[in-house]
């Protein structure tokens, strides 16, 4: 059989040794990392549902210029098409839909949603564009009184915005459910008299209704009052020849309501998610548009639900460190552990200060312990006059010596534990010439 080598038992002593002295911070950090699963939640998903609304709208396109990104980062993004921001929201509230991200339109939210949704920031201005039919120029919703007008599809945004703003002007009309194109079809045949959008100013719909005759936009007279009255809405002005300078399009300026689109997520959205999902749109929108300056969007005003807390801090502080200088997988990795770390380090510092002295306590008490040994039997020399039976005293320190020669100190202790070794090896001696002189007869066995 082979045997160990000289150099490996001195290195497997010293392993002990490390053992001996820091088994309780090794203890905690081996608990805390069986309990990391439990103490930082679930891992980073690495799939993700988005509700945008119709294939051919703005949230889808802005949607799949986010999976591009994102796929850079390994995150894939899923597009869900639906009829718009209501639906997006009641995806976004069942669990089982699996949508757990949505562009939704400002002004839109229910008080389910403000209760159990949070937004993530809002992303641009969405105008509401009231077109119709007619020679005489409108700026206030009552000229639409008795009108046939199309509010848009039920489940969209223009449609509740649409509804909310012809019940505050106490409007009584003949409403439709078209929207998007058909609404636009629909209003060029005379089939209604007027139509509500919400949609982009580079919309080709919106070009093309601009351009119609007899088809006019209604400028809001009363935009700062409308502004006051629902805090989500922006006005925006639509400079004369900002659509098609070549054409003037529009003609006039037009003063227009814009609520903003938020990026609107679950509650249970993993928080390592935001920085990514907002340093993305930052490079979608902060460029900005015909309406919005650069730099304007993402912003954590002009949202409906609570903002999330992680992006409360983004835009306080921007992305933190890991997030700028690692890659995503890591940093939200991290990102995570950075909860653990002020409790943990709280905890460990003090294990780690005692160590030492716990581990120099220990060594101490058994070279104590052993003095015991020798401090009893050195008494009971003094103490037992005549013949005495120190038999049992001889086999003990026997069984000491043997200990002693397999105990690994650190060279700190080595005076001390050679000490003993010296007493130990002086009491047996005593013990031998005690036991000698009292039974002469046993001289020669000793």
């Amino acid at each position: 059989m082979h045997e160990p080598s000289a150099e490996s038992k001195p290195s497997r002593r010293g392993a002990r040794s490390v053992l001996k002295r820091w088994w309780p911070a090794l203890l905690v950090g081996a608990l805390t990392l069986a309990a990391l699963p439990w103490l930082v939640g679930p891992a980073c998903p690495k799939h993700l549902v988005i509700a945008t609304g119709r294939p051919e709208g703005a949230y889808a396109g802005f949607a799949r210029q986010y999976g591009d990104i994102l796929r850079e980062h390994g995150i894939d993004l899923e597009i869900r098409s639906t009829a718009g921001s209501i639906e997006n929201s009641s995806l976004l509230r069942r669990a089982e839909s699996g949508v757990s991200l949505a562009f939704v339109q400002g002004g839109t939210a229910t008080d389910d949603d403000l209760r159990e949704l949070v937004s993530l920031g809002s992303l641009y201005l969405e105008p509401i564009w009231v077109f119709y039919r007619g020679d005489r120029t409108l700026d206030r919703l009552s000229g639409l009184q008795d009108k046939r007008i199309a509010v848009g599809a039920a489940g969209s945004g223009a449609r509740a915005i649409a509804l909310r703003l012809l019940r505050e002007n106490d409007v009584a009309a003949e409403l439709s459910e078209l929207g998007g194109a058909d609404a636009a079809s629909a209003l060029k045949a005379g089939r209604i008299d007027a139509a509500f959008f919400v949609i982009s100013p580079q919309s080709p719909l919106v070009r093309d209704l601009l351009q119609r005759d007899g088809i006019r936009l209604m400028s809001f007279a009363r935009a700062d009052a409308y502004r006051a009255k629902f805090p989500y809405l922006s006005s925006v002005t639509l400079s004369e020849g900002l659509v098609d300078l070549k054409r003037n399009i529009p003609r006039r300026d037009v003063v227009l309501l814009a609520p903003a689109a938020n990026l609107v997520a679950r509650a249970d959205l993993h928080p390592a998610l935001i920085p990514v999902l907002l340093d993305t749109a930052t490079k979608v929108h902060e460029p900005g548009g015909f309406l919005e300056p650069a730099g304007a969007f993402p912003t954590p005003h002009l949202v409906d639900c609570p903002l999330h807390e992680t992006a409360r801090r983004y835009f306080k502080s921007g992305p933190s460190i890991f997030y700028r200088a690692l890659p995503f997988w890591l940093a939200a990795w991290l990102d995570r552990m950075k909860l653990l770390l002020l409790p943990l380090c709280t905890l460990l510092f003090p294990l780690l200060k005692a160590a030492p002295p716990v581990y120099r306590w220990r060594i101490r008490s058994k070279i104590y312990r052993w003095y015991r040994v020798l401090r009893r039997i050195d008494q009971k020399l003094k103490e037992t006059g005549g013949a005495a039976d120190f038999a049992g005293d001889i086999d003990r320190l026997r069984t000491l010596e043997d200990e002693l020669a397999e105990v690994s100190v650190p060279l700190s202790y080595m005076e001390e534990f050679y000490n003993l070794r010296l007493h130990a090896a002086f009491v047996m001696q005593r013990l031998v010439e005690r036991q000698a002189a009292d039974k002469p007869g046993l001289r020669g066995a000793a």
